[in-house]
């Protein structure tokens, strides 16, 4: 598998999580703290492969430079919400706010790296090595879990 067949496929995960958190409510308290749980742990494992392996090889590119930068403070953005969240209670109000804004920062960046991302890495990179990187991803990802 590709790196970004690979990466494509983490998304998909990741925004049935984020959808299956939207339609809990404070009540749903058990729920709501398992996914959160998953979808926390889910994402630290693909912001390494990313951080790790493939912004770093999108970094040595001039025509992927700024936007693998532009990634890794995304990934900044909602971690920092994201550990907000983790103090508070899932049945909490302002736990509800925050998982509203960082739902909406997560696609946007998934949304960004398909539409934008991934293309221009299909242009810098050859079938070979996105492969190549998808295999030391898939390895990666296996490591930390």
């Amino acid at each position: 598998m590709d790196a970004l067949q690979l990466l494509t496929k983490d998304h998909e995960h990741v925004k049935k999580m984020l959808e299956e958190l939207d339609d809990t409510t404070e009540r749903a308290i058990k729920t709501r703290e398992q996914t959160f749980a998953k979808l926390r742990s889910d994402l630290e494992v693909h912001e390494a492969i990313e951080e790790e392996i493939f912004y770093p090889a999108l970094k040595d590119h001039p025509k992927t430079r700024d936007i693998a930068l532009e990634g890794y403070e995304e990934h900044h953005v909602v971690d920092t919400v994201m550990g907000e969240m983790r103090e508070l209670s899932v049945s909490d109000e302002t736990w509800t706010a925050k998982f509203a804004v960082m739902k909406e920062n997560l696609e946007h960046h998934i949304e960004e790296e398909e539409q934008d991302m991934f293309p221009k890495a299909r242009k810098v990179f050859d079938q070979q090595e996105l492969d190549a990187l998808g295999e030391r991803m898939a390895a990666r990802k296996e490591a930390v879990r």
